[in-house]
């Protein structure tokens, strides 16, 4: 099985990142799910969400979780029955869980493309992008940007929260490989340290909820 990286992020809090090198048969072996999720993989259309979908199981089992252990609320963010904070991304071959026992977490796994530049002025303002040295660079910073606020929005997760009027992302360095990001809604706001990596074309950014009032 192909366990693609592990990051301890602190005490509390783990990222697991699989690359999806697997056949649907073969991840799908022996797999138990709840009929819930059952139902959710059989109408799945692309084997490559199937694929996704099930090595987030497999993952799971990394943390001695199974899919009976996972459940999901009304806004379809995921929740584990022990209390332990947890969020899932998949992207292509890749697929990332976050678990935390004391953090809301969130994290969300990009692939590093052209189209995020056509996109861009839905999420964030683009002047502010300017002094890029070049297209690659713009590409790279902009998934980021991305990343950073998917994040945040499955910590955050509720309605109407918009990646462009309400959530911020500070400036950073691409060398640093983190940063903060900020909500601002309605008489709320909420503060998220971010971290991000890069590999094989694809970009992982991962928040950890700070304070929220």
């Amino acid at each position: 099985m192909a366990l693609y990286k592990t990051i301890t992020v602190n005490n509390d809090t783990k990222v697991l990142i699989w690359k999806i090198e697997e056949s649907f048969e073969e991840l799908n072996r022996d797999m138990q799910l709840t009929n819930h999720c059952q139902q959710r993989l059989d109408g799945m259309r692309s084997e490559i969400h199937q694929r996704g979908f099930l090595s987030v199981r497999h993952l799971l089992a990394q943390f001695g979780y199974t899919d009976f252990d996972l459940f999901y609320d009304d806004k379809g963010k995921p929740h584990l029955k022990d209390g332990k904070h947890i969020s899932i991304t998949h992207s292509f071959q890749f697929s990332a869980i976050i678990v935390s026992k004391s953090i809301p977490v969130g994290i969300d796994i990009e692939m590093q493309r052209d189209k995020i530049v056509r996109i861009a002025h839905k999420f964030t303002p683009l002047y502010e992008y300017r002094t890029l040295a070049n297209h690659e660079a713009l590409v790279r910073k902009l998934t980021i940007v991305w990343g950073g606020k998917e994040s945040i929005y499955k910590v955050y997760s509720e309605k109407g929260l918009s990646f462009l009027k309400h959530i911020d992302i500070d400036d950073f360095s691409m060398d640093v490989s983190h940063t903060k990001g900020n909500v601002y809604y309605g008489n709320e706001t909420a503060r998220y340290a971010l971290d991000f990596l890069e590999f094989e074309g694809f970009t992982c950014v991962f928040a950890l909820e700070e304070n929220r009032s």
